[in-house]
């Protein structure tokens, strides 16, 4: 039950017509291994973690490669065993033998490809695409800018279980709840906290998705859902996708985001000067 005070630490707008198409990236051959190729879009160089993986690729060059089959296409990727290991599921499948011994395969068939790539990504270089770049003049964190030939990244995915789009950072920080990287975790926050531009229909699954794949005890990104439905309440309040969902109700991010609103309330009205009433109160 959602019962602490929050305080809004991120930025996210809203327009009615703003759509994002689908995504068919997956991870390059340089870091991580698909069958599946892509254009590399990243920048050296540029990543806020540019030297927390250095030693992971020191290691890598005598450590067996694994092949993991991954979504409902069976997308094959391969990646250092070593590399894996820094995963506590992974390096507990890899001790358990919870996995083909004789070709040395792990089949996730509920990941997404494209959020797969991305947490091995992160598993090698220490970020994932779009990176994290230091703003110097401002002092501010940003997303790294694409070049023209591939314009913006886009800041939903394809879902398979919700069949639509979700907001990538969400799933990629569930996933890391998954493997165990707390401090991707913390990447994915960041960077969801960057976006604007989302409808209120995608926030609101996006939403339901982080309530189902957290556990109860998670305070940060059900927290950045709660405010940031709060702070955009006037667009919420207008949404009938909102309504609808108001009215089959049933799940906890319902209860909680009440909780937050009655909290905000207190907060606003415990800051504002009392008015002295006359006659007898209730």
């Amino acid at each position: 039950m959602f019962s602490r005070r929050f305080e809004p630490s991120h930025n996210m707008s809203f327009t009615k017509g703003h759509r994002l198409n689908r995504s068919s990236s997956s991870f390059s051959k340089d870091s991580g291994v698909s069958k599946r190729r892509h254009e590399s879009r990243r920048r050296p160089g540029t990543s806020s973690n540019a030297g927390a993986s250095q030693s992971n690729f020191d290691n890598a060059a005598i450590s067996p490669i694994v092949t993991l089959i991954v979504g409902q296409e069976q997308r094959i990727f391969a990646a250092h065993e070593h590399i894996l290991a820094s995963s506590p599921f992974f390096s507990h499948v890899l001790q358990n033998q919870m996995m083909d011994s004789q070709t040395k395969k792990i089949s996730l068939p509920d990941e997404e490809p494209e959020i797969f790539s991305s947490v091995l990504e992160y598993l090698y270089k220490g970020d994932y695409y779009p990176r994290l770049v230091h703003n110097k003049k401002r002092n501010s964190w940003e997303l790294e800018q694409s070049d023209e030939q591939n314009g913006a990244p886009e800041a939903t995915i394809y879902h398979h279980s919700v069949d639509g789009e979700l907001l990538k950072d969400t799933v990629i920080y569930c996933a890391a709840e998954k493997y165990g990287l707390e401090e991707l975790k913390r990447v994915a926050l960041r960077k969801q906290g960057l976006q604007s531009g989302i409808q209120a229909s995608t926030i609101l699954s996006s939403a339901r998705y982080a309530y189902a794949n957290t556990p109860d005890t998670d305070s940060k990104l059900r927290a950045h859902y709660l405010a940031l439905i709060i702070r955009s309440r006037s667009t919420f309040k207008k949404s009938g996708t909102m309504q609808l969902e108001m009215f089959n109700g049933g799940t906890q991010l319902f209860f909680d985001l009440f909780v937050a609103l009655c909290n905000h309330v207190d907060d606003m009205s415990a800051a504002s000067p009392r008015t002295p009433r006359s006659g007898r109160g209730f």
